[in-house]
């Protein structure tokens, strides 16, 4: 299963500008009716085949009148065809989609206002902030599916051998395991990437720390002092080569790739990545340990999040609605995440999630690094909330604190013109 990437590419504006301004200015080229409700998911075949066709025969039995057809599309390919059929006025009934790309539409009126169809005690099902996460300007456009969020990974010989007894909890504690790895075994702690296409992991550290990203006008909230502290962090770790030099270049792959060949101390990442590790490095495999993601002094910690959402054409929107509520039920809402490494995005299924594995006499790797992802749900939120331009704020503060990593800029100026070009981007 192709899991939610804080690095996925986006769409390149020009392209998105002009497909929206068609959405505003075309007509209907029909009336939406495929001859039943169609259903778009990301990549989840053929995992869920056998999942898919339960749910699905379980909701038209339960209405008659309702015939239910599902396509999966790619991962990469869903923005641009699901642009274009919004743009055409084809969209499905119903689709999958992470809040980051379909809070551009919502604020062009493309998806079904779920804050005015779906009932507060429906919404109140879902965790508060991960229901949150699919609100813009008091819109709810999505309702909240499957969840992924991030454990810290780690190499308990190679924290041993640096006389760390403990791995780090917060960025502060970081830096002191970073310097006495280095020291005691020449190998790195972390790697995080400032590569501005891939991971946000550095733009969410910011968060963590305290720091706001922008206003309510939209415009670089970022130069204060907390903004000043979190580009020195990362600054001075990287001055003292206590990060990997490839930083710059290459992305989160690159942590993977060295943790799993034994030269990084930890990494943060999915409860998937254990099977992998499995597979790849056996040997690494058996030395490694799961905790929860590093924080800040905030304490936040970060949460991906797949939603379901109605596009406003739809030609039936109230059974679509029905469908799109019957998926992401607490029932259904478990049973794909006990099938596949996510989690669930209503409390009760959550509690149900940990429940089941509490039970458990033995856990495996994965299933540990599952409980301890499912556990920090309630403090769990988007951190990057969805907002137009986020793809630009990336890239102005990884490329100016680039600069300053190379020499070319003190903190102060990589902070101010990273906000000056994110302004005037």
């Amino acid at each position: 299963m192709r899991r939610i990437s804080a690095g996925m590419r986006w769409l390149p504006y020009a392209l998105l500008g002009l497909l929206l301004s068609w959405l505003i200015g075309c007509t209907p080229s029909g009336d939406g009716a495929t001859g039943g409700l169609e259903f778009w998911t990301m990549q989840l075949k053929p995992q869920f085949n056998d999942y898919f066709a339960e749910v699905i025969a379980e909701f038209e039995a339960e209405n008659p009148d309702a015939t239910v057809q599902w396509e999966d599309v790619p991962w990469e390919a869903m923005e641009t065809k699901i642009l274009t059929a919004v743009s055409a006025k084809t969209a499905p009934d119903v689709v999958n989609l992470n809040p980051k790309f379909a809070s551009q539409l919502a604020t062009r009126n493309a998806w079904v206002d779920l804050a005015t169809t779906v009932p507060s005690e429906v919404q109140a099902e879902y965790l508060p902030k991960i229901w949150q996460a699919g609100t813009i300007d008091e819109t709810s456009f999505g309702i909240p599916w499957y969840l992924t969020t991030q454990v810290t990974v780690y190499n308990q010989e190679i924290l041993a051998a640096a006389g760390v007894e403990t791995p780090p909890a917060t960025y502060a504690e970081l830096a002191e395991v970073a310097r006495q790895v280095k020291d005691e075994t020449g190998k790195y702690a972390f790697f995080t990437t400032l590569v501005p296409e891939d991971s946000g992991e550095v733009l969410e550290s910011l968060v963590k720390m305290g720091v706001t990203l922008v206003d309510e006008q939209g415009k670089a909230a970022f130069e204060t002092p907390e903004g000043l502290a979190a580009f020195e962090y990362w600054l001075d770790l990287y001055k003292a080569e206590l990060l990997p030099p490839e930083i710059l270049t290459q992305g989160h792959r690159r942590a993977i790739e060295l943790y799993q060949a034994g030269e990084l101390a930890l990494v943060g990442t999915g409860a998937h990545f254990l099977t992998s590790i499995e597979t790849n490095a056996p040997d690494v495999a058996k030395v490694s340990a799961i905790a929860p993601q590093i924080t800040g002094e905030t304490g936040k910690k970060n949460v991906a999040v797949m939603n379901l959402v109605i596009p406003q054409d739809t030609a039936d929107p109230e059974t679509a609605l029905k469908f799109a509520l019957f998926v992401t039920n607490t029932e259904n809402q478990l049973k794909l995440s006990q099938q596949g490494n996510v989690l669930p995005s209503t409390q009760d299924a959550v509690d149900a999630y940990i429940a089941a594995l509490e039970e458990k006499a033995e856990l495996t790797p994965v299933e540990q690094a599952a409980k301890i992802g499912a556990e920090q749900l309630a403090e769990a939120e988007v951190l990057i909330p969805p907002m137009e331009k986020l793809n630009l704020l990336q890239k102005a503060i990884y490329e100016n604190l680039q600069a300053a990593m190379l020499g070319q800029k003190t903190a102060e100026e990589a902070l101010a013109d990273a906000a000056k070009q994110f302004n005037q981007g």
